[in-house]
């Protein structure tokens, strides 16, 4: 192919993906980017372009100012409590967002904007906000074309209930870390395991068909899964 566009395969010890290189810049192939699309669509997932960080950020604003605030559910709060119980039932107060595994200059960044939008960038740990989070933030490591999955490596309990117990995640991939299919991750699966990390893999938004066969969304996890590909 003439000129600086060229197809080419990079290979990473067992990982292959299929990839362009244009101007000296490796990008996904758009079928691969496509059939990602497709296939998480599938499984409601919302899946949206972004240029960089900041980007992804106000994307994140925006959807946190639409939504209503999730309520915090504590057992025993409808019933008649002393004053120091009551207090503990209205510990969620506006809108929260949890981003446990950002660097620092991008959860300052983050927290930044949270405070000019009036939002609460979560500090301390998830396990103290379990009963009511707006949004999880976070980077996915991997994203599956075949069946437009995120994988996320959660080395820390904090990435793993943020991931779990928010209402809404919104998880920015990047697009140079998406593969054709899972076989494309064995080696970067087989360091995580020797390591003993949990990995997730996440598939649209939480949902279970359990109790008489009827769809439920948002039982086990997340109500809604927005994917933000970041153009690296």
């Amino acid at each position: 192919m003439e000129g600086n566009l060229r197809q080419t395969g990079l290979i990473t010890g067992t990982m292959q993906v299929s990839t362009q290189l244009l101007g000296g810049k490796m990008t996904v192939k758009a079928e691969s980017l496509k059939l990602f699309t497709d296939k998480a669509e599938l499984v409601s997932a919302v899946v949206n372009e972004v240029s960089s960080l900041d980007e992804a950020i106000k994307y994140t604003m925006d959807l946190c100012g639409k939504k209503e605030a999730c309520k915090m559910l504590v057992s025993g709060c409808e019933e008649g409590l002393s004053d120091k119980a009551e207090a503990l039932c209205a510990t969620k107060i506006g809108k929260t967002i949890s981003a446990p595994a950002l660097a620092k200059k991008e959860f300052k960044a983050l927290g930044k904007q949270c405070e000019e939008n009036g939002f609460t960038l979560l500090e301390d740990s998830v396990r103290n906000h379990l009963g009511g989070i707006d949004i999880a933030f976070t980077y996915a490591d991997h994203g599956i074309a075949e069946t437009g999955t995120l994988v996320i490596n959660c080395p820390s309990e904090e990435l793993r209930l943020a991931t779990m117990i928010s209402e809404v995640h919104v998880a920015v991939l990047p697009k140079s870390k998406l593969v054709d299919n899972s076989y494309d991750l064995e080696s970067w699966m087989e360091g995580n395991m020797m390591k003993g990390d949990y990995t997730a893999f996440i598939t649209g938004a939480s949902r279970t068909a359990d109790i008489e066969r009827v769809l439920a969304i948002g039982v086990h996890g997340p109500l809604e899964l927005h994917i933000l590909l970041l153009e690296d």
